[in-house]
């Protein structure tokens, strides 16, 4: 070939000089969030939009340093808010980027995966089975490539693609960005990207995160609707009770005001969005891709994994470990360490060979090429004039594959065929004798944990060559044994998912001995194993039951691995399932939560997923799962919070109504409390550890809500003590003759101080301060500083005091009043064991 860059590809400095003239792979797409469209959304919130009316009204009362002080806190909040969602959008950004159809290029003459959207004009892409083509371009080499070109075309069918071999340029010659490899293989050179492809102008994308409505955010949305509803009933009720005992319209609308600012939880959507977009980050430091924020509450519910054997097990490392050849067995060990095989093994190694791949992406015919190469001796065993003119592809009726090799210059062709031992015993038409002795030898190599394939040989004469693979008269070769060593790190990994209530079901096409063997190594229960003839012959309904007490799964299809997870829905359970190929997609579409590998799996796989594992990992899945129920938990903890800390503020706004006292707080003090509030919920708790327990419970019920009525009343009650602990002092500062302004300051030290301790007490629901002050994340630290560097200087520095109607008090009353509030602690965990208390009552009621 003598196309630009083929066969060893672009160079980096070709692939960054054409970037910078072209820019990157990338349709065009919907525009991002800029920072002045945050600002604009965030403006528009309804906080703000009260703040701003507060502001509005200090002003038409003539009272303008109020006015500019409170619209300057509108200004810090807005600032921090923005930030945040800024940080949530990068963080998405970050999760689209990964998510991307992945490609495999010649850069430098190496074969390197890279995102989608750095492939280049020029480049040589090599596509494979599954695969999304990133690009349009031109086939230089094609191997039984057959392509999707129903989102450009309309046509279901697929297109048979053939290379251009120096002919004129046609339709199946070439290859569109979006479309999809059926089958075969194919290496194209790159012509246009991005925007100058078909697909491009057209101006279609595939590159979007779907933002569907999850339980969660439907629950929010609820619990949001609910509060503002209330709120702005109380809002009217405090004007008109203001007006009819006070008169003054304006101040009553300002003591609405600061009532509805109380109660209104714009902190639960932004909190939402920003545990699941940081916590899918934090997933993927731990090399689990997100695709849809979704899968992090399910996570959590998770009570079945289904997991492939190969490469999520094991290491996908294969290699040729044994081969047997009559009554001759041989070890060949690690690496290969043999130089030269005995020559009655040599035959069985070349057709191992004949019948895989000629450029395999099988791990086990990786294994055979290489033994071949390492110990095969001259270029007679690998024929590189014979040409390969039909494969006959494994089915569900026999696990066996073979290969039709027309030899040069005779009148004959070849057929090398593998499979399974049962399979190839059938295909070469074994005695019940010969059946007996190859069963024994490759049940004796599965004990082992080897996975066991038959390997046979034909000749055939003549042009019309069979449509079945039984109807050629094959001759048994001997049986070739493949190690897949345990990954170390499972055993441990699969006892946590036993701790925390999770059933690890293992899914394998191997033999079942091979399969018992590995998932016996692991520590999943081979009690009872299926295989895939047995499954076949179960309804779905005997299916179900079936598949209730089974743990391994062998001689599975992927059409049975849907089955499988179907009737693992069917019992109740909530299902985690790994897959990588093509024929897995439905599997992994109709999962709870589908898990697709990212390093050997395809386009289409990734696509029907919810995660991703970047490396393959299985203690990935275990990482997530244990991250995504401290999610979770981290979230109920901060609604806890939030319920709890609104209650004193409206407690505060209201009481001083009822019982004729000067009234507490204004809209500037709500606005310096939500600069508390909101650090709290994004930092501090989105940070915490949890309580260290999330992996040894059972999974949560799918309807188990966020929050509770045992969560809502716990945080009533402890934002009830607040209230009285706080409006006690502000009274009985009052009546000890201190000044209303004072008071106020006062009992603004002792809420802020109540509430910071809050935060502790929220991190878990179990009473006790150990519990509520261990293992502190170093980020509360900082926003509890920052929350009293604040508080003293608003409440001591008389130039700041003053918009706040503050009149600074004593050093010994500040110090009182925030002992006060510290000393709230105890009584936050006294309503904790109370909140214990009753439910364990109401339980055995």
């Amino acid at each position: 070939m003598t196309d630009k860059g083929f066969p060893s590809g672009l160079s980096q400095a070709e692939v960054l000089a054409i970037q910078k003239a072209e820019g990157f792979n990338e349709l065009a797409s919907g525009e991002g969030r800029s920072l002045l469209k945050i600002a604009a959304e965030v403006a528009r919130e309804p906080m703000f939009l009260l703040l701003i009316g507060a502001g509005s009204i200090y002003l038409l009362m003539g009272d303008v340093h109020e006015a500019l002080v409170l619209l300057g806190f509108v200004f810090v909040i807005m600032t921090v808010t923005i930030l945040q969602e800024r940080r949530t959008e990068k963080a998405l950004d970050a999760l689209r980027d990964l998510s991307s159809p992945r490609a495999l290029v010649l850069r430098d003459g190496n074969a390197v995966r890279i995102p989608g959207r750095e492939v280049v004009r020029d480049d040589i892409l090599i596509l494979s089975e599954g695969d999304r083509v990133p690009a349009d371009g031109l086939l230089l080499a094609a191997h039984e490539l057959t392509i999707d070109e129903s989102l450009l075309t309309g046509e279901s069918v697929p297109v048979q693609k053939i290379s251009i071999n120096g002919g004129e340029t046609q339709e199946t010659n070439c290859v569109f960005a979006g479309t999809l490899v059926v089958s075969g293989q194919g290496t194209v050179r790159v012509t246009a990207i991005g925007s100058a492809t078909e697909l491009g102008r057209i101006g279609k994308s595939l590159q979007a995160i779907e933002n569907e409505s999850s339980p969660l955010q439907r629950e929010m949305a609820v619990l949001t609707k609910t509060l503002a509803a209330i709120g702005i009933a109380l809002c009217l009720v405090v004007t008109v009770l203001y007006v009819w005992s006070r008169g003054g319209w304006l101040d009553g609308l300002l003591a609405g005001i600061t009532l509805a600012m109380s109660l209104l939880p714009q902190e639960f959507p932004v909190m939402l969005i920003i545990f699941l977009a940081l916590g899918a980050r934090r997933i993927a430091q731990k090399q689990v891709l997100t695709r849809r924020l979704s899968a992090i509450e399910t996570l959590g519910e998770t009570t079945a994994l289904c997991v492939d054997k190969t490469g999520t097990i094991t290491m996908n490392r294969m290699a040729v470990a044994s081969l047997a050849v009559d009554d001759a067995l041989l070890d060949i060990g690690d690496q290969y360490k043999l130089k030269k095989l005995p020559q009655q093994f040599r035959e069985l190694v070349e057709y191992c060979v004949l019948a895989s791949e000629t450029d395999p992406h099988d791990p086990m015919e990786k294994a055979f090429h290489r033994l071949a190469q390492d110990c095969l001796p001259g270029s007679e065993h690998f024929h590189p004039d014979w040409e390969l003119v039909r494969e006959y592809e494994l089915s569900a009726d026999l696990f066996a594959m073979s290969h039709l090799w027309r030899v040069s210059q005779l009148d004959r062709c070849v057929v090398a065929a593998k499979g399974a031992p049962e399979a190839m015993a059938e295909l070469c038409r074994l005695s019940p004798e010969q059946t007996a002795r190859l069963t024994a030898q490759a049940v004796a190599m599965a004990d082992r944990g080897l996975r066991v394939l038959g390997v046979a040989k034909a000749t055939y004469h003549g042009e019309t060559w069979p449509e079945r693979q039984q109807d050629f008269e094959f001759e048994f070769l001997g049986l070739a044994g493949l190690a897949d060593p345990l990954r170390p790190e499972v055993p441990a990994a699969v006892q946590e998912c036993k701790q925390a209530g999770i059933r690890v079901v293992m899914i394998s096409g191997d033999h079942p001995r091979t399969a018992r063997a590995i998932a016996a190594q692991a520590g999943i229960d081979v009690s009872r194993i299926l295989t895939g003839s047995e499954l076949a012959r179960l309804e779905a309904d005997s299916l179900a039951e079936a598949v209730r007490g089974v743990s391994v799964f062998a001689r599975v299809t992927p059409q049975q691995k849907l089955n499988i997870v179907e009737a693992l829905k069917a019992n109740g359970e909530i299902v985690a399932m790994t897959g990588d190929g093509v024929n897995d997609a439905p599997a992994l579409k109709s999962a709870h939560i589908g898990i697709a590998m990212g390093q050997r799996g395809t386009d289409v796989a990734r696509e029907a997923a919810s995660l991703v594992l970047l490396n393959d990992d299985f203690t990935a899945i275990v990482h997530a799962i244990r991250l995504g129920r401290r999610i979770f938990w981290n979230l109920r903890q901060a609604m806890i919070f939030v319920l709890a800390v609104h209650i004193p503020i409206i407690g505060l706004s209201f009481l001083p109504l009822l019982f004729g006292l000067p009234l507490v707080l204004a809209p500037i003090h709500i606005a310096f409390f939500e600069l508390v509030v909101d650090p709290a919920c994004s930092l501090v708790f989105e940070a915490e550890e949890g309580d260290g327990e999330v992996m040894n419970r059972p999974p949560r019920s799918p309807g188990e809500p966020l929050v509770s009525i045992n969560h809502i009343f716990l945080s009533v009650i402890q934002g009830a003590l607040i209230t009285l602990v706080v409006a006690s002092l502000y009274w009985l500062s009052l009546s000890s003759g201190i000044d209303a302004s004072e008071a106020r300051g006062i009992a603004f030290v002792a809420l802020i101080a109540a509430n910071s301790m809050l935060i502790f007490s929220s991190r878990s629901t179990v009473a006790g301060l150990k519990r509520a002050l261990g293992c502190i994340p170093t980020v509360s630290y900082w926003v509890l500083a920052g929350t009293l560097a604040g508080l003293v200087a608003v409440t001591c520095i008389p130039m700041l005091a003053e918009p706040f109607r503050f009149l600074p008090t004593t050093w010994e009353r500040w110090l009182g009043a925030f002992g006060i509030g510290i000393a709230t602690m105890l009584l936050l965990e006294a309503a904790k064991l109370l909140g214990s208390y009753l439910r364990v009552v109401a339980s055995k009621s």
